[in-house]
């Protein structure tokens, strides 16, 4: 078997495997319920997440927002206004993924997390209390930073913590949560559009700070990640967890084993790139060869790369602009009405990847889900450029944007995060996901920026036309599916370590584990149980 981590002698040794070594099998306990509730509640973080992109769509056609942003007799909002709101957020997200990398590695996943929370009810708060354009854009800058804490390092914690079998519908349901969030926002944006008081967007906004504290409060009563105890070097510790994550006794050989395959990976990583000073952990992200399936940069460029692709599917054009866009068709008698309808299609399709995620596979469900975008999108170009005051015309174009947001529900939307959260290893796995994190809240921010320009009737007035701009770039999509992501389902993480390694994009579904990181290293047998005596889990 072959590592190609790096360049250096470690990979090149070759060990040749005529038998299985190690029980493949037992790396890890049967899935058990509580261990299921554990990273159901860790997906609630994708509701505020989800509520805060969703809110402001609904908020920026409010007649009493515009007027209190614009002035008194105001009734819409300038270009420059809405993009300058909506992407204001995606800048803080990005720096608070990238911070959020080095504080999970130096305090731990779970304190950071909690600590995204606070930052984001602070945000919340300045955003409640707004005036003016000055105070919104400041309140969404730092719940930004919140969000950017709180995306990354969720991620992080459910793959770190999540059973390898049900581990992608787990991380789905980060997606599903998200789309819940979405959902609540069109709804209270829905239910108090016609009010004419500042209520209108302050109980919108203000909504957030309950879902902040629900998630804050529920992970302080989780336990911490065993593999960042295992990456601090505290064996004991990581040992109680797991055994209370697997919910099987401490001295079991579940425990034993998965926790001895956790660290004799990590040993292994170790030896092949050292860790050194704080610029060197960041710089280890890229090295390596980009041509070698498991090399450090390779997984890095995937991570970043497949956030930015499902950004660039266009989701967030329906989720950011839809109501305005909406408007500006002229045909919808209900715009607000429209927007929520597709958000409902968007939570009511995301629980089909529970399923698929683990039947069908990551790879299966990114090139066809592509494939579906692609096509939807096309035909609502074509139809809305061809017959743009034909009503019949916009219910069929309407239609396909619904289908359109369900291929993306079941595929892209939860894929891009699962995959993301099983491709690093851990030496670099807090920084590789707040890196691919980054990559999908700058994107996310450039199409903020950049869509109002492409469809303001002041501005490109690209309208329907978009869409041809999307499917271009779903195509994209569906060659990179195929071309570069890896099937990772029913592996450990450290499985996937290996499959990366001695597999190629294209033929890592037929990849069988064959051999454990602590049979090759001699330490199967290594009893962990007695690391804990004496300690009590303060997690």
């Amino acid at each position: 078997m072959e590592h190609d981590h790096s360049a250096s002698d470690v990979e090149k040794e070759a060990v040749t495997v005529a038998e299985p070594q190690g029980d493949v099998s037992r790396v890890e306990a049967p899935v058990t319920f509580k261990a299921y509730m554990m990273c159901v509640f860790a997906a609630f973080g994708g509701i505020f997440f989800g509520y805060d992109s969703g809110y402001i769509s609904g908020v920026m056609g409010m007649k009493y927002f515009i007027e209190v942003i614009q002035g008194p007799g105001a009734t819409y909002l300038p270009t420059r206004e809405k993009s300058l709101i909506t992407s204001i957020l995606s800048a803080g997200t990005f720096f608070g993924s990238l911070m959020g990398g080095d504080l999970a590695d130096w305090v731990g996943r779970r304190p950071t997390i909690i600590f995204g929370c606070c930052v984001f009810i602070i945000g919340v708060a300045l955003q409640t209390a707004t005036q003016s354009l000055g105070l919104i854009v400041a309140g969404r800058l730092v719940a930004g930073f919140g969000v950017g804490f709180v995306s990354a390092i969720i991620i992080l914690y459910m793959s770190e913590i999540a059973p390898r079998k049900v581990r992608g519908a787990l991380v789905s349901g980060y997606q599903f949560c998200i789309c819940l969030g979405l959902l609540l926002a069109s709804c209270v944006d829905y239910g108090t559009q016609d009010r004419n008081d500042s209520g209108s967007y302050r109980i919108p906004i203000g909504l957030q700070i309950a879902w902040a504290l629900i998630l804050a409060t529920g992970i302080f009563l989780l336990p911490e990640s065993p593999r960042f105890f295992v990456k601090k070097g505290k064996m004991d510790r990581a040992a109680v967890v797991l055994s209370r994550l697997r919910d099987q006794p401490l001295d079991s050989d579940y425990v034993r084993d998965e926790l001895a395959e956790i660290i004799a990976n990590h040993e292994f990583e170790m030896q092949v790139v050292p860790q050194g000073n704080y610029f060197q952990q960041w710089a280890n992200c890229f090295r390596g060869s980009i041509w070698q399936g498991g090399s450090y940069l390779r997984r890095t460029i995937l991570g970043t790369s497949m956030q930015m692709m499902q950004q660039l599917t266009g989701c967030n054009f329906i989720f950011y602009f839809g109501t305005t866009f909406f408007q500006q068709l002229g045909t919808i008698d209900d715009p607000f009405l429209m927007s929520l309808v597709t958000t409902l299609v968007n939570v009511c399709s995301t629980p089909v990847s529970f399923y698929t995620m683990e039947k069908l596979g990551r790879r299966t469900l990114l090139i066809w889900g592509a494939f579906g975008m692609l096509i939807c999108e096309f035909i609502v170009a074509i139809v809305g450029t061809c017959k743009p005051d034909d009503t019949s015309a916009i219910k069929a174009m309407l239609a396909f944007i619904c289908i359109y947001i369900f291929f993306f529900a079941t595929t892209w939307g939860p894929g891009a995060w699962v995959v993301i959260g099983e491709v690093f290893p851990l030496p670099i796995r807090a920084k590789g996901v707040a890196i691919s994190t980054a990559s999908n809240w700058l994107w996310n921010c450039i199409i903020a920026v950049i869509t109002p320009y492409m469809v303001d009737e002041d501005k490109g007035n690209l309208g329907p036309k978009v869409f041809y701009i999307w499917g271009g770039l779903c195509s994209c999509c569906f060659v990179y599916a195929y071309l570069l992501v890896p099937e990772t389902k029913g592996l450990t993480l450290e499985q996937v370590d290996q499959m990366l390694s001695e597999s190629t994009p294209r033929t890592s579904a037929k990849w069988k584990p064959h051999t454990t990181y602590a049979a090759e290293r001699g330490t199967a047998d290594k009893t962990v149980a007695g690391h804990a005596e004496n300690h009590s889990d303060s997690e």
